[in-house]
């Protein structure tokens, strides 16, 4: 192997080391910055270096996950929305209500009022049902408020 290969696996080891601290510790204040020093890097270099393994930024990437266990929280019933919220690591409702709409294309509460029922589907079908849209955000229309 090429030192410029070598360099490159240890960035991409370095980076799933990040995508797995967001994947366990998404509900703990986490920013970029803590991040980025965990692994010994600046933030910028590890926000592009992120992006080009992932195709998305730390941040991004955080919120998603963050919206994938509210979505499961949601579901369940049993937590407001402003629980939910919390629980998942949000500091701020008006930020994670706007963010959960942007990706899965209704309020949470509304999402909450509708929860899919995926009881019986097959759980590879049931993540695609209920899964956030990565990457792109759900066109706004009224339809998604109906």
């Amino acid at each position: 192997m090429t030192p410029d290969t070598d360099a490159r696996i240890r960035e991409l080891i370095t980076m799933r080391k990040v995508r797995d601290r967001i994947d366990r510790e998404y509900a703990r204040p986490l920013d970029v910055e803590a991040l980025a020093q965990g692994v010994h890097m600046s933030a910028g270099h590890l926000s592009r270096c992120f992006r080009e393994a992932y195709g998305e930024s730390p941040y991004s990437y955080l919120m998603t996950r963050r919206i994938e266990r509210a979505m499961a929280l949601l579901r369940r019933g049993d937590l407001s929305v402003t629980e939910v919220c919390f629980e998942v690591g949000s500091s701020s409702l008006g930020t994670f209500s706007t963010r959960f709409t942007e990706l899965v294309g209704v309020p949470p509460g509304v999402y909450r009022e509708r929860a899919a029922n995926v009881d019986g589907i097959p759980t590879f079908h049931a993540k695609q049902v209920i899964r956030p849209i990565r990457n792109q955000e759900v066109p706004r229309t009224d339809a998604n408020l109906t």
